[in-house]
């Protein structure tokens, strides 16, 4: 990027930014798992808006949804008044998603964000419970709020709150240890001993992923476990799926692998189809205790976003397709991702359907295969506490060869980084 083409930015965006560092060009136009920048140079897309794109940029049948309400004057913004598009998203959320899966989740509307649907979770939670402490886990990320970043663990993020983040504690995520389930034993053993000094907690916070945190995969016996453990105390189950819902993980809900059934779920990013801001809390029926207007938000009713959601999950939740081509094609990655563990020293792999991490032991090579990738035209992030893991988040949408491409440019860049285990010392 030349230094005329960043001068606005330079001069006038905060320096909080941060993805524009990691890719330092103009982007100009988007479509499928592509982005181009305004010189022409095209990039392949493995990070697909953190996840909040997983039907790929520009989606042509949402587009054409979303083109066809705005010429004919939809209504753009709504509140929580009662609209055409809404009922028509709730309806098709109830009959594709929630009706074959067995559930009954009552549907708010928090405010546009993953956080607003977190800071929404807490506090139901707390007014349903009447306690105060959540649960949280090591590694989380559940939003930049206070409310969220007091159940996140990162130590960085959380000292930008600038005062205490109270009421929240945090326990092992699984294997944390790396072995068996001594994590989850002393997590138990706590919540019974009244020594402990742990409060009785109104509600636990888990992501079944850790994204964020560095692609940590919940095994589906340790998620029903800890579900086991909160019913058995009376403690409510919140999971954030914000990042991994909405197929990113193979099924809908990323809990479904477990067989489990939170108390209530958060839903963001990719539920609005088209990357358009829309989040949804959603909670059982007995858990629906808002006093009206008790917790609202000026933007929770974006109706072109309600579009583009019920259009999406009408056109690739109607079936099982698009869950068996994510799972097929994060076992590509997965048998890629071996493959050069294999061939170079210091690497692991992790990952669930279509968000698969490659961690590197030296955590400074994760960095630099980032930037050696988008060089070569492909964006990936980095994720962990150290920045570890270089994290795949892939639209599920993706053609095969495009998929092949990506890869093989991400296999040059580690073979550019990292040593080979046949090679001489």
């Amino acid at each position: 990027m030349t230094a005329t083409t960043t001068t606005v930015f330079e001069q006038l965006e905060s320096d909080v930014r941060s993805y524009s560092r990691m890719w330092p060009t103009v982007f100009d136009t988007a479509k499928g798992a592509w982005l181009r920048d305004e010189n022409g140079k095209e990039y392949l897309d493995f990070f697909a808006g953190a996840g909040a794109l997983n039907y790929g940029h520009n989606n042509p049948v949402l587009k054409r949804a979303l083109i066809d309400y705005i010429v004919g004057n939809g209504i753009t913004h709504g509140l929580d008044m009662a609209t055409v598009a809404k009922r028509r998203l709730l309806e098709t959320f109830r009959d594709r998603i929630l009706g074959p899966r067995n559930l009954t989740y009552k549907v708010q509307f928090p405010g546009p964000t993953g956080t607003n649907a977190v800071e929404a979770a807490l506090k139901l939670a707390r007014k349903v419970t009447g306690r105060q402490s959540i649960i949280s886990f090591t590694n989380a990320f559940h939003g930049m709020t206070l409310g969220s970043l007091s159940v996140t663990g990162n130590s960085m993020k959380r000292a930008g709150a600038g005062i205490p983040l109270v009421h929240a504690t945090p326990m092992p995520f699984d294997n944390y240890f790396d072995g068996g389930t001594a994590d989850f034993q002393w997590f138990a053993r706590a919540l019974d001993d009244s020594g402990s000094g742990i409060n009785r907690p109104a509600a636990v916070i888990v992501e079944t992923v850790q994204g964020e945190g560095g692609v940590n995969v919940a095994r589906p016996e340790w998620l029903r476990a800890l579900a086991d453990l909160c019913a058995r105390r009376e403690i409510l189950l919140i999971v954030d799926d914000v990042q991994m819902g909405c197929g990113r993980t193979g099924p809908f809900f990323s809990f479904e692998v477990a067989g489990i059934e939170p108390d209530i779920v958060t839903l963001s990013k990719s539920i609005g189809g088209y990357g358009l801001p829309l989040a949804l809390t959603l909670f059982k029926p007995e858990f629906d205790i808002w006093a009206p207007g008790e917790h609202n938000g000026t933007f929770r009713g974006n109706n072109p976003a309600f579009v583009t959601a019920q259009v999406a999950l009408e056109h690739y939740w109607s079936d099982d397709r698009l869950e068996t081509s994510t799972l097929e094609l994060g076992d590509r990655i997965h048998t890629r991702f071996v493959g050069l563990t294999e061939q170079f020293d210091g690497l692991s792999t992790r990952g669930r359907g279509l968000v698969q991490g490659l961690a590197f032991a030296d955590a400074s090579q994760a960095g630099k295969v980032s930037q050696i990738a988008y060089d070569n035209g492909l964006l990936v992030e980095t994720s962990g506490p150290s920045d570890q893991v270089v994290k795949l988040l892939p639209p599920l949408t993706i053609a095969d060869d495009e998929l092949e491409l990506g890869l093989g440019i991400l296999a040059d860049a580690v073979a550019s980084v990292c040593r080979a285990k046949d090679a001489p010392v």
